[in-house]
């Protein structure tokens, strides 16, 4: 990745993100360069008896064994006439590198979380969900839930409330939380979790958006701190991300008190910087 590219890519709060425009069959489709970690030729792969539907084989990359997932299958369209041709993404998700195949990526866009729209609730429960939708140049972009496509393929990725079950019955806490998350699936897979932790005191906000809104309203509120003790934030969101609320809430004399947790698929070097550029601690 060039020094230029790194200088994007590690600028924190701006509210804006990189979207990398992808196509299958005859539609366009996005995905946030923040997933990518490279975009090679489609390569020979080698098949795995008995495995999901829509995992075509594995290919070796460098020292890496990757699987593949073919997003035509996954979209339901037709395959592309020259496979040769076709282009495998590179993504890292939950540190699990996937190559998703598709027929050709055309470019990047630059472009505000302010200008994604939230799919309508017909378009989030459809088998491939939506997290936003985007238009540029007279051409409309679905940016799909990757994050949905692999836990379809291997539940085993997702947040596990069993696991949370096996500590034993929890004893209930007062701590009030502040969520911020756009995918229902989500939301309620981190409310089922925080409440068999003992935590039952949760709030939703649909994008940080509206989560700071709420924040922003309330900051002179006395008892503001008597109804809040945690914000948990998704990073990717449409109308503010959470990168944005974050820094919004750091830098208000009134809220930078609040402790902020981000929750994302998106856990990586880079996303270790920017988070320390807007004042998350990490361990």
């Amino acid at each position: 990745m060039n020094e230029s590219k790194q200088e994007i890519l590690l600028e924190t709060g701006t509210n804006e993100l990189e979207v990398i425009v992808f196509e299958v069959g005859s539609y366009f489709f996005g995905i946030n360069v923040m997933k990518v970690r490279e975009i090679i030729s489609a390569q020979t792969i080698t098949p795995i008896p008995n495995s999901h539907k829509h995992i075509e084989g594995i290919i070796r990359l460098r020292d890496e064994v990757i699987t593949v997932v073919n997003l035509t299958d996954v979209l339901g369209l037709e395959a592309s006439e020259d496979k040769s041709e076709d282009k495998f993404i590179i993504s890292e998700l939950n540190q699990l590198k996937v190559a998703f195949r598709v027929h050709d990526v055309s470019r990047i866009h630059r472009v505000s979380w302010q200008d994604i729209q939230k799919p309508n609730e017909l378009a989030q429960n459809v088998d491939t969900a939506a997290t936003g939708l985007l238009k540029v140049e007279d051409e409309m972009i679905l940016l799909l839930d990757f994050e949905k496509i692999i836990v379809d393929i291997n539940p085993e990725r997702s947040i596990s409330v069993e696991k949370v079950k096996q500590l034993g019955v929890r004893e209930r806490r007062n701590k009030k939380i502040a969520v911020a998350e756009d995918s229902a699936t989500l939301r309620k897979l981190i409310g089922d979790t925080l409440r068999e932790a003992g935590y039952d005191q949760i709030e939703f906000f649909e994008d940080g958006e509206s989560l700071w809104n709420y924040l922003y309203d309330r900051k002179d509120d006395p008892n503001l701190v008597d109804d809040l003790h945690l914000i948990i934030t998704d990073i990717e969101m449409p109308k503010m991300d959470g990168h944005h609320l974050t820094k919004r809430i750091k830098e208000n004399e009134e809220l930078k008190h609040f402790p902020v947790i981000i929750f994302s698929s998106l856990i990586t070097e880079t996303l270790f910087y920017k988070g320390k550029g807007i004042g998350l601690m990490h361990k």
